[in-house]
């Protein structure tokens, strides 16, 4: 074969680095820790994007800005009336019978007339503390009232003990086991 010369360009000049083709490249001992690098700090950023997407997914983290309290306004004082124009029912939930009748004649020294004053046995014998249950928000201050003239008692609104007609007014009375032979079974008005 004939020998053909070929021109010489600028490849032809290049410094001897002792390296040879792809080896030029940079110090491949340095990628691997690099690689290595990138690879842990992704693995930490999704690892904490899905434990923050996980909570809040379930409702323990909220977004956005808190919602201000409900300021609680004070209620006003309501003061105890002694209104005698209610009728009074009185359940005796102990198992200490009688109760219901002395605490009626408490009532009825306070003012009441004897037929608006009604006594009855309960259908338990397990209340814990005598509470005076009224309808009506304006009727707080007559339970009030009432409560003082039996010598104290809670005083709740409820529309369980609800009178037998609209437009009757009535206080119900249920006596519980602090009244019973240990507590004051008659109290002085």
């Amino acid at each position: 074969m004939p020998k053909t010369s070929v021109p010489k360009d600028r490849f032809d000049d290049l410094p001897e680095s002792g390296r040879i083709g792809a080896h030029r490249a940079e110090n491949p001992h340095m990628r691997g820790w690099v690689v290595l690098l990138w690879a842990a700090l992704a693995t930490i950023v999704l690892i904490t994007v899905g434990i923050f997407a996980t909570l809040i997914a379930s409702g323990r983290i909220e977004l956005g800005a808190p919602e201000p309290a409900a300021t609680v306004e004070p209620t006003p004082d309501v003061e105890a009336v002694v209104d005698t124009s209610f009728d009074v029912v009185i359940l005796n939930a102990t198992p200490e019978s009688g109760l219901a009748t002395q605490l009626k004649d408490v009532v009825v020294a306070a003012g009441w007339a004897d037929e608006m004053v009604t006594a009855s046995e309960a259908g338990s014998e397990d209340f814990a503390e005598t509470t005076v249950y009224y309808l009506n928000d304006e009727d707080e201050a007559a339970a009030l009232g009432l409560a003082n003239v039996i010598g104290g008692a809670e005083v709740a609104q409820t529309d369980v003990y609800q009178p037998a007609t609209a437009d009757e007014q009535q206080l119900t009375i249920v006596i519980g086991v602090d009244r019973a032979s240990a507590g004051t079974a008659t109290p002085t008005p």
